[in-house]
């Protein structure tokens, strides 16, 4: 919520069902056998003690019969500053319906409040029994009493190569193309294979970590080639260019450098570092430095498609008129090649935004309904291209 994770929502009853609640409709009907319950809070009331939410509404309205479980420490943020009263967080955690409590550190500490609280009648029989019929209910359905273990049979085929063509082609399909030329009539992708010198930029260009982002291989991410096996964006565009086309790296040209090599055109990769949870705060929403300056001094003077790699939607305005062409790559991953595919027309564009771009931060919290719905790119939007047929 404007940036900032597990903050609150303000929004009325009638927007939660319309915006929110969409999706776990379907997943309850298909039988989702665990919810997590969020660190935010819906009118200032935390998650983690929101009877009315997680009891009277998703178990009795919606009829969830599986488990609600705490995010990590959750029940600690029930109070500020966290963890001030934890009998009182254990209490109003696990009366709100919570009823697997993840607790990363002292356990033991739980487990002697808990037991306090349902001795002392705080907590009733009949709200344990209700949780650990819901965990030993799930637990039963996937057969986790016969197997417990899991199934190491395919354990050698993770990262196999039809792994990672299938990873390429999730890449290709989730790419939105947000800008193509001025107009139809003068489009700039997909870029020729055959040119004779390329210039690709920016620091997310060549470095898989970048791609990755955050919860990868550690909890913040990592930058750099070095942590996992994959393909840069720079890898895959190098692979895919005719054998002629000479490919220059520079991370962040200056102008002279630009104008004076003579480019047939640019790909320029910029967008945020890793970042996972609270670590990726922000209340401005731009890219990461010198993303803009690459933009700038690349656009403003060689023929240019700029992709962005982020988590989320971030600030381009007023760069995007630099732009020839713009492609949100959020993040795609260890099969680089996927971006290349699309980006010189071995396959077209199809991906569509999942949610709305806006303009300027000042527009958050913006959804498809509100009454100033004005946003760079609405929710669904995306360009369309088709492949170069051979």
């Amino acid at each position: 919520m404007r940036g900032i994770n597990a903050n609150n929502t303000e929004i009325d009853w009638d927007g939660l069902l319309r915006i929110h609640m969409p999706g776990y409709y379907q997943a309850i009907a298909k039988g989702v056998g665990t919810i997590m319950v969020s660190y935010s809070s819906w009118n200032g009331k935390k998650m983690h003690a929101n009877r009315n939410l997680v009891t009277n509404f998703l178990k009795k309205t919606l009829r969830f019969r599986g488990f609600v479980i705490s995010d990590s420490g959750g029940i600690d943020w029930v109070t500020y500053p966290p963890h001030a009263n934890y009998s009182y967080s254990v209490l109003a955690g696990v009366q709100a319906g919570i009823d697997m409590i993840m607790v990363p550190y002292n356990y033991t500490e739980f487990i002697d409040t808990l037991t306090n609280l349902v001795n002392n009648k705080a907590i009733p029989m009949s709200r344990i029994n209700d949780a650990v019929r819901r965990i030993l209910r799930v637990k039963f359905t996937m057969g986790l009493f016969e197997n417990p273990l899991a199934d190491q049979t395919f354990v050698g085929q993770l990262g196999s190569q039809a792994h990672r063509d299938l990873a390429r082609e999730a890449v290709r399909k989730s790419l939105v193309l947000l800008k193509n030329g001025e107009n139809a009539d003068d489009p700039l992708l997909p870029l020729p294979k055959k040119a004779t010198k390329i210039l690709v930029a920016g620091s997310h260009a060549d470095n898989l970590g970048y791609q990755c982002g955050g919860w990868t291989i550690t909890w913040q991410g990592l930058g750099g080639n070095n942590n996992t096996a994959g393909t840069t964006i720079l890898g895959g565009v190098k692979a895919a260019v005719d054998p002629s086309t000479e490919v220059i790296f520079s991370e962040n040209p200056d102008v002279n450098f630009v104008n004076a090599n003579n480019f047939s055109y640019a790909i320029v990769v910029v967008g945020e570092l890793p970042y996972a949870e609270t670590q990726g705060d922000s209340l401005n929403l731009t890219m990461s430095e010198p993303g803009l300056d690459t933009v700038t001094n690349v656009c403003g003077g060689v023929k240019c498609v700029v992709v962005v790699v982020s988590g989320r939607p971030i600030v381009i305005q007023p760069y995007i008129t630099l732009m020839d062409a713009l492609v949100a790559a959020w993040l795609p991953g260890s099969e680089g090649h996927g971006v290349a595919d699309v980006l010189f027309g071995d396959y077209g564009f199809s991906g569509k935004l999942s949610r709305t771009w806006f303009r300027t931060v000042d527009q958050l919290p913006m959804n498809v309904g509100d009454p100033h719905y004005d946003p760079l790119f609405p929710i669904g939007f995306g360009i369309t291209t088709k492949p170069i047929l051979a």
